[in-house]
C-alpha cells in the first residue's frame, strides 16, 4: 500500500512538472488579433501576457475610436489565448494523473 501511495505521489508530481512545462511552453506562443481594417493590431502569449501592440496613424487622430478598437481587439486575443491555455494544461494535467480509484471524474 506505501509502494502504491509513492507511486501516486511520483505521478502527481510528474503531473505537475508537465503543467509547468506547458505553461513555459504557452509563453512562446504567440497569438495575433487585428481590428477588421488592420489599422490595430496586438500579439499576446498563450499566458495571456502583451507582447505588442501596434496602431496605424490614422488612430492617433481619434482618441475614443483608438480605445474601442484596443478594447475590442485585446478581449478578442485574450479570449483566443485562454482557450489555448485551458486546453493545453487541462491536456498536461489530465495526461498525468495517476490511475486512483473514485477519481474518473477527471479523465
Amino acid at each position: 500500500m506505501f509502494g502504491d501511495m509513492m507511486g501516486m505521489m511520483g505521478k502527481l508530481k510528474e503531473a505537475q512538472e508537465k503543467v509547468e512545462a506547458t505553461k513555459k511552453r504557452l509563453n512562446t506562443v504567440l497569438i495575433d488579433e487585428q481590428s477588421n481594417d488592420g489599422l490595430l493590431k496586438v500579439t499576446i502569449t498563450g499566458n495571456r501576457e502583451i507582447k505588442n501592440i501596434s496602431v496605424d496613424d490614422q488612430l492617433m487622430e481619434d482618441k475614443e475610436q483608438l480605445e474601442d478598437y484596443l478594447v475590442l481587439a485585446l478581449n478578442k486575443a485574450i479570449d483566443k489565448a485562454t482557450k489555448i491555455n485551458e486546453a493545453e494544461v487541462g491536456a498536461a494535467a489530465k495526461d498525468g494523473m495517476p490511475d486512483i480509484p473514485g477519481m474518473d471524474m477527471f479523465k
